[in-house]
């Protein structure tokens, strides 16, 4: 229970951290910090629960990355499912409580996107289903082979939060204009149930994206990882 709590928690600092700035803080008059802070934003999420519960639940905060774990064999199945709810619940959980702060100031209206992933007319940059869906497997499979390389046991210890948390701040430099960047299905979902409409309909695409994305990352890493006998 206490690495599902860990999880719940990660994932709603994850959510209130990273979307709460896209929200609240990237086009605040005069002194917003745009689509750098907001990228930099989720990357520091990251970083800090790595840090703080990684060594508690393992800092999955994402149920591509759990499922990703799994298909690399770092990961038992029968946990999947608990961690997976603890992620979701714990990102509604946080888009209530930016939805409750948000709310606080006049005119404003969740149809204005509140955070929320999307394609076609719904993307930052009118990009269309094929480019997401292209943007968000390739990103996701990025991020676990950045997980599972950093995080290896021959790799420098004490660094891999460090590597997960600027690989995720990369991986949203690139892909905001596409899709507002997703790779983390309880993210998407936290924020689009208080939208609904169209973030409801498109969420299917960022649930699985990302899960395809975070299993070839994982056959990837097993395939350049994996030692063999010479190298050993």
């Amino acid at each position: 229970m206490k690495q599902y709590g860990a999880e719940f928690f990660g994932t709603f600092w994850l959510v209130l951290g990273g979307c709460g700035s896209a929200v609240l803080a990237a086009a605040f008059p005069g002194v917003g910090i745009g689509l750098l802070g907001v990228s930099l934003a989720f990357g520091l999420t990251v970083l800090t629960m790595a840090y703080s519960v990684g060594h508690i639940s393992g800092c999955h905060l994402n149920p591509a990355v759990s499922i990703g774990l799994w298909a690399g064999g770092r990961f038992p199945a029968g946990k999947l499912l608990p961690y997976i709810i603890s992620q979701v619940l714990g990102g509604i959980a946080a888009a209530g409580v930016l939805y409750l702060i948000a709310s606080g100031k006049p005119g404003f209206d969740v149809a204005g996107g509140f955070a929320s992933n999307g394609y076609g007319v719904h993307s930052p940059g009118g990009y269309s289903l094929l480019a997401a869906l292209v943007t968000e497997i390739v990103m996701t499979m990025m991020f676990l082979i950045i997980i599972l390389g950093s995080t290896d046991k021959r790799a420098p210890q004490g660094f891999a939060p460090l590597a997960i948390g600027l690989g995720l701040t990369l991986i949203h430099l690139v892909s905001i204009p596409v899709t507002n960047t997703s790779v983390n299905p309880a993210r998407s979902t936290g924020v689009a149930l208080f939208v609904g409409d169209w973030a409801v309909s498109q969420l299917w695409l960022f649930w699985i994206a990302p899960i395809i994305g975070a299993v070839m990352g994982a056959l990837v890493y097993r395939f350049i990882g994996e030692q063999t006998e010479a190298s050993r």
